[in-house]
């Protein structure tokens, strides 16, 4: 048995979930395919899927050795694209995990220029803040913010998120509008946002004579996901300090208004996080200079956020010229998508 072609057939009816959809995947009579399970099963000693007449499903062991196989095919296919031709595009399954709304709000509007790029690279997008074990779920790499805590991988910076202080019109209409930190302290509520990974609600904080200041403010309602933050923001449960490109259309729309302008909360790196191990590869470095040129197109995402402002200020003075924000920028940018 060739055990190296059963791991692949293995793998193709989970991601399948169905035999004969894997046989005309692979290109195998369906069965070869049946012949094939049963013998790894019979070499393995244990049963790896649940079949009915109408769903496949992965018994524990059977889990278990998906990840396994996963990686080992995965390294095979990494350790043969070291030693091809380096002009050679890149190519193969390519494994990511981002954030949820930056994904949706950043990376997947522009997924069809990735694709014109690397028309060879499979995409797999796992979407969402739960921390992700990248050697035992198989993960190729991540955009992550925040500081580089898992000293295993290697970070690669490719942006900055810059935040904004605000809170829904019906809740300054209830609260008022802070002047000063101390009164923000004193007298205004926050929705809080916990760490998925640690649990810990995380602590407001401005840049104050160039340091990075802890705020503490009161508030009795905490999430772990952004796009719930937002729902509550705009709801009028507390303020907030959002991702500046989460924050822009809800400001435009007066949804949200901006407090405390002139104290920023600290920026955030946002970096692509992998394995030691696949820093030579050419589908992970594909994806990381794809994603760094992408975030390095707007000041929001790149630090830049004066430039924003200023673009912005340009614009409401030529509107009536008929110019967009778009005109304002240069290069091609992911304004549009953000702005």
């Amino acid at each position: 048995m060739d055990r190296f072609q059963a791991m692949q057939v293995f793998m193709g009816v989970v991601d399948a979930n169905s035999f004969s959809r894997a046989a005309d995947n692979l290109g195998l009579p369906r069965a070869t395919v049946t012949t094939t399970i049963q013998n790894l099963e019979s070499h393995l000693k244990v049963r790896l899927l649940n079949r009915t007449t109408r769903s496949v499903s992965l018994t524990p062991d059977g889990a278990a050795y998906y990840e396994r196989c996963a990686r080992i095919l995965a390294e095979l296919e990494e350790t043969e694209a070291a030693f091809k031709d380096v002009a050679q595009r890149p190519q193969g399954r390519l494994r990511i995990d981002v954030p949820a709304t930056l994904g949706r709000q950043i990376l997947l509007p522009w997924l069809g220029d990735f694709r014109e790029r690397y028309p060879d690279i499979e995409l797999v997008i796992g979407m969402g803040d739960r921390p992700v074990d990248l050697v035992q779920e198989a993960v190729d790499c991540v955009i992550r913010g925040g500081e580089l805590v898992d000293s295993t991988l290697v970070a690669r910076r490719i942006g900055t998120l810059s935040f904004i202080t605000c809170g829904a019109p019906s809740y300054l209409a209830t609260y008022g509008t802070p002047t000063t930190l101390d009164e923000l302290k004193e007298k205004h509520k926050a929705v809080h946002y916990f760490s998925s990974r640690t649990g810990r609600v995380l602590d407001w904080d401005y840049v104050i004579d160039g340091v990075s200041t802890e705020i503490k403010i009161a508030g009795n309602i905490s999430v772990n996901d952004a796009d719930g933050y937002l729902a509550l923001a705009l709801q009028g449960f507390g303020l907030v300090q959002l991702p500046r490109f989460m924050a822009n259309p809800h400001l435009d729309k007066g949804e949200l208004v901006a407090v405390l302008p002139e104290w920023r909360p600290t920026p955030m790196p946002i970096s692509v996080l992998y394995p030691q191990n696949r820093h030579l590869s050419p589908k992970v470095r594909a994806f990381a200079d794809w994603a760094a040129e992408l975030f390095a197109q707007c000041p929001l995402l790149n630090g830049r956020d004066e430039e924003y402002d200023a673009a912005l200020c340009t614009f409401s003075e030529k509107r009536s010229e008929g110019a967009t924000l778009r005109d304002m920028f240069e290069q091609r940018s992911i304004a549009e998508s953000v702005l």
